[in-house]
């Protein structure tokens, strides 16, 4: 079964953040996301990877 895509709301969501947070990491190209026309669509298996990597609490240089 293919993972679903998740929404700026329902990735936030899952992260216990807030969605001004994912837009601006996604802005900048810090969390794994895709465009889909003007819209960002995130996979939950994509960003639970990013995670465990440690990469999400890095600052920018």
């Amino acid at each position: 079964m293919q993972e679903r895509w998740l929404s700026v709301q329902e990735i936030a969501a899952h992260l216990g953040d807030n969605r001004d947070t994912v837009c601006k990491l996604t802005e900048h190209k810090r969390m794994p996301a895709h465009k889909v026309g003007r819209l960002w669509r995130f996979l939950a298996s994509e960003i639970g990877d990013w995670v465990k990597q440690g990469t999400s609490g890095q600052k920018e240089s």
